[in-house]
């Protein structure tokens, strides 16, 4: 992979719309991997059911790559993810700091794609009924 590329990846990331989602072939192989602490699936198919389920769980979702780092055939993109929650909240913007690790095939299109980020601390702690309860157990455990 070239910086070229990772540059195209970043830039499709960053303006990815629910359009975009149609072109993920250019961008996935066909039988990709991906996971997040919510998902695990492999297929383009699946991978742009849990992209079109962000958009309609959520108001203006967009990444931000911060930064990234290439090495091979492997890429690391830091990323802020901005969004606002449809049913919860909805004027609140909310903020989640992850990371991708990808893999790209010989082809150059990613075929392996893990996300990393807290689910707990950058998600759950927010919401009404769980994040008193996960801040109090955060508490405990330090």
């Amino acid at each position: 992979m070239s910086r070229e590329g990772l540059a195209g990846l970043q830039a499709y990331f960053e303006a990815l719309t629910p359009a975009a989602l149609r072109h993920l072939d250019t961008v996935y192989t066909p039988d990709a991997y991906f996971k997040d602490p919510f998902n695990e699936v492999r297929g383009i198919e699946e991978i742009q059911r849990i992209f079109e389920g962000m958009y309609e769980a959520m108001h203006e979702p967009r990444f931000r790559i911060e930064e990234t780092l290439l090495e091979g055939d492997r890429a690391v993109l830091v990323w802020d993810f901005t969004f606002r929650i449809k049913r919860f909240k909805p004027d609140t913007e909310q903020k989640i700091h992850g990371l991708s690790l990808v893999r790209f095939g010989p082809d150059g299109r990613v075929a392996y794609h893990r996300d990393y980020w807290d689910a707990a601390g950058e998600l759950y702690a927010k919401l009404p009924l769980v994040g008193p309860l996960m801040r109090y157990l955060a508490k405990r455990m330090a």
